[in-house]
């Protein structure tokens, strides 16, 4: 896990990676901008068509809105940037095979844009649906003053770890592989989203985290396989 890391992290300046990174960022900023204006004007119509409120008081409940948004960024930056990393996961993926495993790669299927799309659209559904479900859990929670934060975190990982796993394995496998694949290797996976999920905690680190996590999840893939 940690050698993973450390390989992961010392391939972040190949060109092939600072592109997707790059690109993915591009995407999630400007995913984030169509949000917010959507949030902004949205409540804005709303409060001012609804309740008849003035001007100004629709503007503040706007502000309320985007500032409550904020408070839950983590969360939606983590939904996100996975959705987004999984439309470009093929080239991080490809950049570490190239390097690190030549003959996996020359054996790797290349994913349609659609099928990639689609993987980081589930992941981000998967993410928002399993925190809405345990919520009522991170609630109850609260009372410990750690609890909530902890059980965020399992979570978090349990998702990510499968999100990160899959977009390397279904480039080798056929999908009835990849289903045994998972109950093979559970713990592997969710330490693989522990580690992506600790850095997402990291102020600035958390924009490279889906790109490291997803590099993790490529070193662990072909090292357990070539074992």
């Amino acid at each position: 896990m940690i050698q993973a890391l450390l390989l992961s992290i010392g391939q972040l300046g190949d060109k092939r990676i600072v592109a997707v990174f790059l690109k993915s960022m591009l995407v999630t900023l400007a995913l984030f901008a169509a949000l917010g204006a959507a949030l902004w004007f949205g409540v804005q119509y709303l409060v001012a068509h609804t309740f008849a409120a003035s001007e100004s008081m629709a503007s503040l409940a706007a502000a309320t809105a985007i500032l409550i948004a904020l408070l839950g960024a983590w969360l939606l930056f983590r939904v996100v940037a996975i959705a987004v990393i999984g439309i470009f996961a093929d080239e991080v993926v490809h950049a570490v095979e190239a390097k690190h495993y030549p003959e996996r790669f020359s054996t790797a299927r290349d994913l349609s844009f659609a099928r990639s799309a689609a993987m980081g659209l589930k992941s981000a559904g998967r993410a928002v649906l399993a925190n809405i479900v345990f919520s009522p859990v991170y609630l109850l929670l609260l009372v410990t003053g750690i609890g909530t934060p902890i059980a965020f975190f399992l979570v978090n990982s349990w998702l990510l770890g499968r999100d990160l796993g899959d977009m390397v394995a279904v480039r080798h496998m056929p999908a009835r592989d990849v289903r045994h694949w998972r109950d093979t290797t559970r713990v592997t996976r969710f330490a693989t989203g522990a580690a992506g999920t600790g850095l997402f905690f990291i102020p600035f680190v958390n924009l490279i985290a889906p790109i490291v996590g997803a590099a993790m999840a490529t070193h662990l893939f072909h090292r357990r396989k070539t074992k």
